[in-house]
């Protein structure tokens, strides 16, 4: 079977440091293309939108979509149409409702629409989901503070409408968390303190439970300095469960369990290879719509404003 030719849209940091490696490093998928108006890799064929791409480019089978996400929509759709495959970098879009025409539309074309939460795939995640499937949960904390000047110099969407601000990173803990615990979560208050000058939250304080009044609370914040804090702790019946280095690494009673380099695109590229052998798509829209809870049931606050 041929690899899947696929053609990477938006060549930032993220495209770069994760998906050119991980693709490489992946059996049955080949980089055929980047669409960028300001990048390009050596020895690539290079187009500089996905219209162009499309319209005149090198024949391609799918697109990873790592554009900001207010701009996704329309392309996935393009591509869709085009009647290529699509890959979703996270989040998925810049709104929860315009994702279900895109997977009406992959449905009716036999393509497949891959909404990737790539911190999913991190070594400790599947552990700790198996562990705490034989346990109470009695409280879940979290606690998801990085320096954004580090992990997101220059990317001025991250800080407009639809671009996130700390929930870019947070969203990445919901997603983690949405897998591992048993029940469904719902947000039931949040506070979001917006930069004076910024219209996306710096730092956000979430309450969440489940049906059975599991009590969670989650804080994420842009402006950590020093050790970076990617950490879930859960106290159970069988003693306290640690994910760290965004599910890196597991400690679950007193026991070191995972301690490994995380590889997250490698399994997001494996999962898309045997998707799109079938045509099925894999759209899970729960993290996100904790983080549109939190919109809705935010208090607003505004802090200093933040300036590069």
């Amino acid at each position: 079977m041929s690899p899947i030719r696929i053609a990477i849209v938006g060549f930032g940091k993220i495209a770069r440091d994760q998906h050119v490696p991980a693709i490489a490093a992946t059996d049955g998928v080949s980089l055929a293309a980047v669409a960028s108006r300001n990048a390009s890799l050596p020895d690539v064929p290079h187009f500089a939108t996905i219209e162009q791409l499309l319209r005149d480019g090198t024949p391609i089978d799918a697109v990873a979509l790592c554009t900001p996400p207010q701009v996704r929509r329309s392309q996935a759709a393009a591509a869709l149409e085009a009647g290529k495959h699509v890959m979703l970098e996270k989040p998925p879009g810049a709104s929860v409702a315009e994702l279900d025409p895109l997977i009406a539309q992959a449905a009716h074309a036999g393509r497949t629409l891959f909404a990737t939460w790539h911190s999913r795939f991190a070594p400790a995640v599947e552990p700790a989901r198996r562990w705490l499937a034989s346990r109470r949960i009695s409280s879940v904390t979290i606690n998801w503070k990085e320096d954004v000047r580090v992990w997101h110099p220059g990317q001025g969407w991250i800080w407009e409408p639809g671009g996130l601000g700390v929930f870019d990173p947070g969203i990445n803990a919901l997603s983690i968390l949405t897998r591992i615990l048993p029940q469904p979560l719902f947000v039931t208050a949040a506070e979001l303190s917006f930069p004076a000058n910024r219209e996306a939250p710096i730092a956000a304080q979430l309450s969440m439970t489940d049906a059975a009044g599991l009590p969670i609370t989650a804080e994420f914040d842009f402006r950590q300095t020093g050790p970076q804090s990617w950490d879930i702790l859960i106290e159970t019946d069988g003693g306290p469960l640690k994910l760290s280095g965004g599910g890196a690494r597991l400690i679950a009673g007193g026991e070191v369990l995972v301690d490994a380099e995380a590889e997250e695109y490698r399994g997001l590229y494996r999962r898309f290879v045997e998707l799109t052998a079938t045509g099925t798509s894999d759209v899970d829209l729960t993290p996100l719509r904790l983080v549109a809870d939190a919109f809705m049931l935010g208090r607003r606050r505004i802090v200093a404003a933040f300036e590069e």
